[in-house]
């Protein structure tokens, strides 16, 4: 499925096999570059069908015009209706343009016609723009942290509502 874009010549599209590498480049990539990759993060990046689609999730690429996925986001279904924003990465020759909003905007538009009552992320407060990517979507701080969190990088829990 294709979902149209307000990027001139960026599409965004769901997982297709052919970008599983891509979704583990771009988000090892954006880890090794702010953190570590961590266990959790390479069981994921290494069978995205297992480990998100398998359970009723979704990954979405934003894809340039030669075909080239430029950015990702996940969403992970952790059962009763409740999703992970996740994944979250977008190639360092693209970013600032745009494209990180542009994924945002495709997974709440997903999120939204989804039978879901809950959206979550976590995050870091070492991420100042993430951070403010995400207010600026409607996530809000949430103060306690996530139980059973899978990341130990993660000192920030919001929560999305309209």
């Amino acid at each position: 499925m294709v979902m149209p874009s307000r990027l001139h010549g960026i599409r965004i599209a769901r997982f297709e096999p052919r970008w599983r590498s891509a979704f583990a480049a771009l988000n090892i990539e954006w880890l090794e570059h702010w953190f570590t990759v961590e266990d959790y993060d390479r069981e994921v990046l290494g069978n995205p069908e297992r480990f998100i689609l398998a359970n009723g999730g979704y990954i979405l690429f934003a894809v340039d015009e030669a075909g080239h996925a430029i950015g990702t986001v996940a969403l992970k279904h952790e059962g009763d209706g409740v999703y992970e924003l996740t994944k979250m990465a977008v190639s360092p020759e693209a970013r600032g343009r745009g494209v990180g909003r542009l994924l945002m905007d495709a997974a709440l538009d997903l999120y939204r016609s989804l039978p879901a009552r809950e959206l979550f992320l976590e995050s870091s407060s070492l991420l100042g723009p993430a951070l403010a990517l995400y207010e600026s979507a409607g996530f809000r701080h949430h103060p306690a942290p996530r139980a059973g969190s899978h990341y130990a990088r993660a000192d920030v829990h919001m929560i999305w509502g309209p």
